[in-house]
């Protein structure tokens, strides 16, 4: 199997990287910029064509991953069938985590195998995503016939392959911006509090690993704790207090508050009583977890 990658940034050079260490043939790498370039092949090595054409990489592959950003990948699938009109037998596949296959629709019109593999990662930069991918889930969908190809290519790549349905790639990216991107904005506004008092993130981390940590072996449902949980309101509404001249931190506690309440009334931790006493203190209406 002759793999290609169109796209030399963060992603397209690790996954490049790690196939290539894994035993792939890559054959060639294509980016707009000479730079990513440079930086691909100090990463992916000798034996790989660099190249500034898009077609020579289709030229040389079976398999072409397209791993620009999301907002792209149309144009680089209307680029590619303007130059082949027949690309029966290969397989296209982009490594967005909130589009279908369907964003390569042009190449299906050429014959060509749609399909897509996002890595359930963050790549910070090339070498921390390279050291990361071989115990990352990888989710793939597509058609048959990439589905098969792309099982092959992530069973090497990272420590599992989960196939997901097409109408379910926008919830499980939802999910995972949630638990991943959104977490860092977290931490970055309970950061902007500790900044109040000359306090900075490092103190937190044993505190943030040991949950994570609780999660990972219980489950966020069994592994809350604090106030919410144990029913202390007083505490709550000091919290509230704090904040009334931080609107932004104040709306982030409020509505991630109301969703632990609603984790401690379904582990009964709390007595009718005390979750009336805290939906009065959050300033919200009384409703059922996942509605």
């Amino acid at each position: 199997m002759k793999i290609g990658i169109v796209g030399a940034g963060k992603v397209g050079i690790a996954i490049a990287s790690v196939l290539k260490a894994k035993g792939f043939a890559v054959t060639a790498i294509a980016s707009r910029r000479q730079e990513s370039l440079d930086t691909a092949m100090r990463y992916v090595g000798e034996g790989t064509r660099y190249t500034l054409a898009v077609r020579d990489v289709v030229e040389r592959s079976d398999v072409v991953g397209v791993t620009v950003q999301d907002r792209e990948i149309p144009a680089v699938a209307r680029e590619i069938a303007t130059h082949f009109q027949d690309l029966k037998g290969k397989v296209f596949f982009h490594t967005s985590g909130a589009h279908t296959a369907a964003e390569l629709k042009p190449l299906d019109d050429r014959g060509a195998n749609l399909g897509s593999l996002h890595p359930l990662q963050t790549f910070p930069d090339v070498e921390s995503g390279i050291a990361a991918i071989p115990s990352t889930f990888i989710f793939i969908e597509g058609d048959e016939v990439a589905v098969a190809n792309l099982e092959k290519i992530a069973s090497h790549l990272g420590s599992e392959v989960v196939r997901i349905e097409s109408s379910n790639k926008v919830l499980y990216h939802l999910s995972a911006v949630l638990v991943c991107n959104l977490l860092c904005a977290l931490l970055y506004e309970g950061e902007q509090i500790m900044n109040n008092i000359g306090i900075d993130l490092d103190p937190f981390y044993p505190i943030i690993r040991t949950t994570l940590g609780n999660i990972e072996a219980k489950g966020p449902l069994a592994s809350l704790t604090g106030p919410v949980v144990r029913g202390d309101s007083g505490t709550t509404a000091a919290h509230m207090a704090a904040m009334k001249d931080m609107p932004q931190a104040a709306g982030v506690y409020r509505e991630l508050s109301r969703v632990a309440l609603e984790m401690a009334k379904k582990r009964g931790a709390l007595s009718a009583e005390q979750a009336e006493v805290l939906e009065r203190v959050l300033g919200g209406e009384k409703r059922e977890i996942g509605k």
